[in-house]
């Protein structure tokens, strides 16, 4: 039987998450290690630009009501999840990728974008230059507090990562709780947030593409039986 789950995304995504692994008929538990908030922005002037690279739903649910003034800008989606979360708040998508944020651009300038704003959170990996125009902050991940005790989870288990600052982060609680990273299983979204875990877990499965339903299966490949 595959070992059991440990979802760290903050709300909401880590109760999507969740109901997503059990679905998929994994037992899985839930450890925040970040909570997701709201950051003051202004938006810019939509005729400056020529579409709206996004690459986390979650500037869409914290960019708050602004959002509206860029409604007729079309969105380049970094994946599936992220182009349905654009459509239900009102956008058109104009491509969706399957990678990454370096993907995504890509497409985008193949698409005849030459002037995009991109919204994301303070910790970003784009930055402004060749077809991206702007690049403002919406929201912002801080650490939670967590319980020491509450780290012992993790021993024999697989942790889901979906982002590089909860690769660092999880590493840097498992060495402060004194616990073996050679009892702790890890499937992460892409190959940049595996290397970011660092090395000496009991093993790394890497999703093919940055969802869930690929991250399962990468889970599934692991052996399936505790050390």
């Amino acid at each position: 039987m595959t070992r059991e789950l440990v979802v760290l995304r903050p709300e909401p995504g880590n109760a999507a998450t969740l109901a997503r692994a059990q679905a998929a008929g994994f037992d899985a538990v839930s450890l925040p290690i970040f909570a997701v908030e709201p950051l003051d922005w202004t938006p810019p002037d939509p005729a400056a630009h020529d579409a709206l690279i996004l690459t986390s739903a979650n500037a869409l649910r914290f960019g708050g009501p602004a959002l509206v003034a860029l409604r007729r800008l079309p969105v380049l989606a970094v994946g599936a999840h992220t182009a349905t979360a654009a459509r239900d708040a009102g956008f058109t998508v104009l491509a969706s990728g399957t990678g990454n944020a370096a993907d995504i651009v890509a497409l985008a300038e193949r698409s005849g974008v030459r002037r995009a704003l991109h919204l994301t959170g303070h910790d970003r990996t784009l930055q402004v230059g060749g077809i991206v125009s702007a690049v403002i902050p919406v929201y912002q991940s801080v650490p939670c507090a967590v319980d020491p005790a509450a780290l012992g989870m993790l021993q024999d288990r697989v942790v889901l990562l979906h982002s590089a600052r909860a690769a660092k982060r999880i590493g840097a609680l498992v060495e402060s709780a004194a616990l073996s990273r050679d009892r702790i299983a890890l499937a992460a979204f892409s190959p940049a947030i595996a290397t970011a875990a660092g090395s000496g877990w009991a093993a790394i499965a890497v999703a093919a593409t940055p969802d869930d339903t690929a991250l399962f299966t990468a889970v599934r490949a692991l052996a399936t039986t505790s050390r």
